[in-house]
């Protein structure tokens, strides 16, 4: 494991840059130490919560013309599901070809009956690593992305899966908390290159003559880097994203996400981001998680990440299940990647490393936001935790790096 820099709290000796130069500071970082380049040119309409995340998404499937392209972790159950289905599989009686790529363990629970009427009408289904038909060695490794192509102009990513548990607003705690981007620009191929690499895994024919394969123009101004993990060993490139936003960060990094268990590296490295007075603040599930031996797992560093000044807060009014950094009001990361080892290590995740003030200043109201409706752990209250709380989280170690 590599070393955490500025461990000892030393702060930079160059004064902090303008907004743009931070800007530049942080592309070129991403650019060389990722070894993607960005583009430029984008339009990116962030979407809170299934009312606006659906509702988008099934509106671009219906204009869909030529091709629609969809993988998802999460085909569950419900009317969100049928409506879904029912739409995939009108677009592909109307002459479109529509691919659905559902991940073998995590789609699982799809309904027999939407899956067969969605094959008749068309709807080119496949399956990432099914575990029955898995070695052992690939059953922990799944496709966590959200991907959403149409007619190759438009696309969607972020956090939300097909079923009910995301719709509505989080007005209660039968509505999860998510975010979702809509993305029009160059950005869209890379998004589309998420869905091809892991098409290519399922199914012998990569792309057809409905494939335009166009050439997109201009459509914001934002810039617009696309990551993708795989589902390997090793370090990977998510680790190095996420490496390199703490370490960019000078005044302010804030995480969202719904599962929080790192490795003891990227506990130290958000340490060493608020010792060297950079104001670090996480937003995570609280009483209404879906993952509790996951939650066990991260609170057996709050104790540690509060000493150094990190501020922690519990979202209370329902699950909190979105995926978004900011750094600094200039950089945000949008996507499928939770801040745990299973997103760093094992699956297949996408995420959008966005440079843009407008769209970090919307995903930092919306985190604004959720502070207000989250509680603020308390380092002397947690200090003070049940002798029971503490074997709990102890007892869930050994298994924290498949969480």
């Amino acid at each position: 494991m590599p070393s955490v820099p500025g461990a000892t709290g030393t702060p930079p000796a160059s004064a902090s840059p303008s907004g743009a130069d931070r800007v530049v500071r942080i592309r070129r970082r991403l650019e060389r130490l990722i070894g993607i380049a960005a583009t430029e040119g984008n339009k990116l309409l962030p979407l809170r919560n299934g009312d606006e995340i659906f509702a988008a998404m099934l509106a671009a499937i219906r204009r869909a013309e030529h091709t629609v392209d969809m993988m998802t972790f999460v085909y569950w159950k419900g009317d969100i599901a049928r409506r879904f289905a029912e739409t995939l599989a009108e677009r592909a009686r109307a002459g479109v070809r529509v691919r659905l790529l559902l991940d073998g363990f995590g789609s699982r629970l799809i309904e027999t009956e939407q899956l067969d009427a969605m094959e008749r009408a068309g709807v080119q289904v496949a399956w990432f690593r099914k575990p029955l038909y898995l070695s052992p060695l690939k059953q922990n490794h799944r496709c966590h992305r959200k991907v959403l192509v149409v007619d190759e102009e438009i696309a969607f990513t972020g956090g939300v899966g097909i079923a009910e548990e995301w719709c509505g607003d989080a007005r209660n705690e039968n509505e999860w908390r998510d975010t979702h981007v809509e993305v029009r620009g160059p950005a869209v191929d890379g998004i589309a290159a998420a869905f091809a690499q892991n098409w290519a895994e399922c199914h012998d024919e990569l792309f057809d003559e409905r494939d335009r394969f166009i050439e997109h123009r201009p459509q914001g101004d934002a810039v617009v880097q696309v990551v993708r993990g795989s589902a390997s060993f090793g370090w990977q490139d998510m680790q190095t994203l996420i490496r390199v936003m703490l370490e960019s960060a000078e005044e302010r990094f804030r995480l969202a996400t719904a599962y929080f268990s790192p490795d003891a590296y990227f506990i130290e490295l958000l340490c060493a981001t608020a010792r060297r007075g950079v104001e670090v603040e996480i937003v995570l599930p609280g009483p209404h998680t879906d993952k509790r031996v996951c939650q066990l797992a991260g609170q057996h560093y709050y104790e540690d990440l509060i000493a150094c000044g990190v501020r922690i807060y519990q979202y209370q009014p329902t699950m909190m299940h979105a995926k978004v950094i900011t750094v600094d009001g200039v950089a945000a990361l949008i996507g499928s990647t939770n801040f745990n080892r299973r997103s760093f290590d094992h699956d297949e995740e996408v995420m959008l490393a966005v440079l843009d003030q407008t769209f970090t200043a919307t995903l930092d109201e919306h985190f604004e936001a959720d502070v207000a409706a989250s509680e603020l752990i308390r380092g002397g209250r947690w200090r003070r935790r049940s002798v029971l709380q503490r074997a709990r989280e102890a007892a869930v170690q050994p298994i924290r790096r498949f969480l």
